[in-house]
Order: structure tokens, then sequence, then C-alpha cells
């Protein structure tokens, strides 16, 4: 039987959560699907395009896109998390998590804008290149205001009117859940993206970036877990939910982004160190080859030169050898053998 979701103050009883009803309950949400699907269904074009031209595409990317990315989504959802995440806190800091730093990630890896400027008609790419250049792409995805949208957002969605007003609009719940996935990816896109997109920084600045934002997450956990009030006190207790205490769920939910958020922000630390090596790595490699081919150049410039002439012998006057005809005049040194022909001559 699928997950009855009520609303507020209903009275059927929704089935207690179990790891089986996760997997075989869930719903499909017509706007969501349909937009994960165009996503998905233009990421899949865009790489038949380019495959069918001879260029390659990375299958990674592809399945970080498709996999990693819109199916995290899905599963955030969709699945049985989508309906007990309507109802139990926990279950909704499960999606909060996913959503926001789970699959922006993902998204991000799998360099759908380098993809689109490869594939693109001409036009198109002229359009898409407007828009990256655009003053409101430079200011959403400039590195400050993407890492203040992830991390203060959260504080003013939990302690406000916001998040109970989401948990009694359809609407607004899917706006939340939209929110979570755009605000991750200004956030991660400049940092472990590999689209030319703007805000992109220094490594050491992205190490910064997401070092300084992961005690803000334990934070949020931490205060969610200690808060005296209950989160949606109305809509929660108006479940009547004989299988789950809404209080202790609270406290599972804020020890939930307290762990999972100091866990992917270590991950993240270890991407961008990787990231930045290799960079490092590149760099070095193009240095060699540059050096290379200055040795290269001055080496021909050397063996197209024309040889020197014989040493003169030394000045019995002055008793001190002349400079070497490497370092006279050609024009004295051509005069000095022409005085030497003649004095033979004689």
């Amino acid at each position: 039987m699928p997950v009855l979701l009520l609303a507020h103050g209903g009275d059927a009883s929704i089935p207690p959560l179990t790891p089986a009803r996760l997997l075989a309950e869930g719903r499909v949400e017509p706007v969501p699907a349909a937009l994960l699907l165009l996503a998905a269904g233009l990421y899949l074009l865009g790489v038949r395009r380019l495959r069918a031209r001879g260029d390659r595409w990375s299958g990674w990317r592809t399945a970080s896109w498709l996999v990693g990315g819109l199916g995290v989504v899905a599963v955030a959802t969709m699945s049985g998390l989508g309906p007990y995440g309507d109802v139990l806190f926990s279950v909704h800091m499960a999606q909060h998590m996913l959503l926001s730093m789970v699959a922006p990630i993902f998204l991000a890896l799998g360099a759908p804008v380098t993809l689109a400027l490869r594939t693109l008609a001409p036009g198109g790419r002229r359009a898409l290149l407007a828009v990256l250049h655009s003053r409101v792409a430079r200011v959403l995805m400039f590195p400050a205001v993407g890492w203040v949208l992830f991390v203060g957002s959260p504080f003013a969605m939990y302690f406000s009117g916001w998040f109970p007003a989401a948990l009694e609009n359809e609407w607004l719940h899917q706006l939340m859940h939209a929110h979570f996935v755009l605000v991750g990816c200004l956030f991660f896109w400049p940092l472990v993206g590999l689209d030319p997109v703007p805000g992109r920084v220094p490594y050491p600045l992205r190490f910064l970036l997401v070092f300084a934002a992961l005690p803000f997450h334990a934070i949020l956990g931490l205060s969610i877990m200690d808060s005296p009030t209950l989160l949606a006190a109305g809509y929660y207790l108006g479940l009547h939910l004989g299988w789950a205490d809404p209080a202790s769920d609270q406290r599972l939910g804020g020890g939930l982004l307290w762990a999972s958020g100091d866990l992917v922000g270590l991950l993240m630390l270890g991407a961008v160190a990787v990231q930045w090596m290799r960079a490092s790595e590149r760099e070095a490699a193009r240095e060699d080859r540059r050096l290379d081919r200055l040795a290269a150049q001055s080496r021909a410039a050397q063996s197209r030169a024309p040889a020197p002439g014989p040493r003169p012998p030394a000045d019995g006057a002055g008793g001190q050898e002349p400079a070497g005809p490497e370092l006279m005049p050609v024009w004295w040194a051509t005069e000095e053998r022409r005085t030497e022909e003649r004095r033979t001559d004689r």
C-alpha cells in the first residue's frame, strides 16, 4: 500500500518506516520527473553528436551527470525518501544533504556547459556564452555569494516560517527542493566543476572556502539537536504518528546534518586537494615543455651561426694576445686577413 501523505490534521494511519518501505514506496512527481528526463535527454543527445563526429567524451562525466547527479535527485525526491520526508524530519534532512551536497558535486563533474559549447550550433553557442559572461552570472557564481547562500540559507529556512509553510504547501515544498539543488550548484560548481564558468578562483582559495563551510553545518546540526522548540510543531504533532516521537526524530535529523555535513566536507577537501595537485603537475609539465622548446630553438640558432675564423697570432710588441675573433668586430677580422695576404704576396 503506498504511503498516504496527509494534510495537517489528517486521521489516516501512516505505516512505520522500514528499509523495505524506503525501497518499495515512492511517488512520481510529474514536474521534477519531466525536468530530470529533459536534462538527461539533452545531455545524451550532446554526447551522441560529439561521438558521431569522432570526438571523445569521458564516460565518467556521463556517469557523474546521469547517476551521481540526476539519479541522486530522483532518489531523494521520488523514492521512499520522498513520502517519508514529508512526515519525518530525519528523512527530510537526508533529502536535504543529498540534494544540496551530493547531487550538485556530481552535476558539476558532469561538465554539461563544456558539452554544450562543443555541440551547440554557432547561434546557440553565442547565446550560452552571452549568459556565462552576463553580470547576473558573474554575481551568482561569485564564490562569496555561493558560500553565503550555502551556509546561511539553512539557518533562515529552519528557524523561520519557511519550513512549516513548505510542509503545508506542495508547490513550496518543490521549490524548497529546487532551492537545495540550486544553492549547492552555485557553491560547488566554481570549486570542483570542470566547466568554464565565472567565479573560478585559485585552488588555495577553493580549499579555504570549503574548509570555512564545515563548522556552520556542525553548528546548525547541534542547534537543531539542542533546540527546546520543536520545528514545525503544529504540522508534525498533527500527524499523530504513534510509532515516531517528533522531538527524538528532530534530534536524529540534527545529528545526521552534523555528521554527514562534516563527512561530505572532508571528502570535498580531499577532492579539491587532488585537483590542486593534478593542476600543479599539469602546470609543471607545461613549463617543462616550454623550456624544452626554448632549448631546442637555442640549439637551432647556434647550428645556423657561422663557424669562428682562425685565431690571430700573438702581438709581439705588447706581449699580449689580441682578442679572439668571437670578441672582435667582423670588419676588423676581415681587414687582418687582407693584410696578411698582402704580406705573403710580397
